[in-house]
C-alpha cells in the first residue's frame, strides 16, 4: 500500500473469483457443445466495481483477501487498470466461477465454486489496513458474498467500524449478511438489492412497482440514505428520504449480463464522488450498467459513450 496514494473510493471484496465466461451460440442442457469463445477475467463484486470506476477515471483502491497460489491474474488486472492493490494474500487458490453466456437467449448461467477458507486473523489484518488508510467522507463499497468460513455478521461489523470513522458505506450483498448489516445500526449511505434480494429481505413477494417502492422506503426509514433496486431490463428505482425516481434505457442485446449490477453500483459511486444530485446519479448508474452489457469482464466503454448513454436515460418521478 502506497502512503502517497489517496483514493476517491475503496472497494472491499472478501469472496473474489476468477470468472471464466464461456460463450455458446445456443445452450442446451445435457448436450456436448462447442464454445465460440472463452474469456477469463478477474471478478468478485468489489473487484468488478473497482474495474469500472477505474475505467471512468476514479482513483480506486481495492482490498479484501486473495489466494496466493493464483493471484497473478489479479496483479496484472490491478496494474493494467491503475487500481491500488491493498489485498491481503493468504494460503490457497481464489475460486473460479464459470459463466455460460448463451447468445441465442441473451441469458447467462452461473456455476460458482466454493471460495477460500478465510481466517479471522486475515479479516482482522485486512480491516486494520483499511482503517489505517481511511479518510473521513471516503466512499467504501462492501460488496459480494462472504466466504463460508467467516461469520455472516462480518459486513455488519465492518460497516459499523467504517461509519464511525465517517465513511460513506455502500453495501451490495444479500441474504443474512445484508439483513445483519441493516440491523447493525451502522449508518449506510446506499444499498443496491435487486428485486429478488429485496423480496428475501422483507419476507414477501413484491409484484408491483408500488410494492417495490414501499419495501425500499422501509429501508430508508431504517436509516439507509439511498436504496437502489435494480430491475434488470426495466432499469432501476432510486429511493431516498424525499424522492423516488425510475430510470431506464431501452432494452438491448447483451454480450454478457455478468457484472451489470456491479457496474450499476460503480455508477452510483461515481455519482457520490462528484456530489451529484439524485437524477444525475441515477443516469450514471443506469448508463454504467448499459455500457457493461457490451463487454465481458469489469470494463466500461469510453467516458464520452457512457455520458451519451446517461443523457439518453429516461428518468421519471414516482409517487413517494
Amino acid at each position: 500500500m502506497s502512503d502517497k496514494f489517496t483514493p476517491d473510493v475503496v472497494t472491499v471484496t472478501l469472496n473474489p473469483a476468477i470468472d471464466l465466461t464461456v460463450t455458446v451460440d445456443h445452450f442446451v442442457l445435457g448436450r456436448v457443445q462447442r464454445a465460440s469463445a472463452a474469456v477469463s477475467t478477474c471478478g468478485g463484486k468489489g473487484v468488478n466495481v473497482a474495474g469500472c470506476l477505474a475505467d471512468w477515471g476514479a482513483r480506486v483502491a481495492a482490498t479484501g483477501v486473495l489466494g496466493r497460489s493464483n493471484d497473478g491474474a489479479f496483479d496484472e488486472f490491478f496494474a493494467h487498470k491503475g487500481i491500488e492493490d491493498w489485498f491481503l494474500r493468504t494460503l490457497g487458490e481464489t475460486r473460479t466461477n464459470i459463466k455460460i453466456a448463451d447468445l441465442a437467449s441473451g441469458e447467462t448461467t452461473d456455476v460458482n465454486l466454493p471460495g477460500l477458507t478465510v481466517t479471522h486473523e486475515a479479516i482482522d489484518a485486512m480491516r486494520a489496513t483499511l482503517l489505517r488508510a481511511f479518510v473521513s467522507g471516503l466512499p467504501v463499497v462492501l460488496a459480494g458474498s462472504l466466504p463460508e468460513s467467516v461469520a455472516p455478521t462480518t459486513w455488519a461489523t465492518l460497516a459499523v467500524d467504517l461509519a464511525r470513522q465517517g465513511a460513506r458505506v455502500v453495501l451490495d450483498t444479500s441474504g443474512a449478511p445484508l439483513a445483519k448489516a441493516l440491523a447493525s445500526g451502522a449508518q449506510i449511505a446506499a444499498v443496491k438489492p435487486n428485486r429478488s434480494e429485496l423480496e428475501a429481505l422483507v419476507g414477501h413477494a413484491l409484484p408491483t412497482t408500488s410494492n417495490v417502492i414501499a419495501a425500499a422506503r422501509s429501508l430508508v426509514e431504517r436509516g439507509v440514505g439511498l436504496v437502489v433496486v435494480s430491475l434488470g431490463a426495466e432499469g432501476a428505482l432510486f429511493v431516498d428520504q424525499k424522492t423516488v425516481l425510475a430510470a431506464s434505457l431501452p432494452a438491448k442485446a447483451a454480450l454478457s449480463t455478468v457484472g451489470a449490477g456491479d457496474a450499476m453500483v460503480a455508477g452510483m459511486v461515481a455519482g457520490l464522488i462528484e456530489g451529484a444530485p439524485l437524477e444525475r446519479l441515477a443516469r450514471l448508474a443506469v448508463a454504467f450498467a448499459a455500457s457493461k452489457l457490451d463487454r465481458i469482464g469489469p470494463h466500461l466503454g469510453p467516458n464520452e459513450d457512457v455520458e451519451r448513454l446517461a443523457a439518453a436515460v429516461r428518468v421519471t418521478a414516482q409517487a413517494n
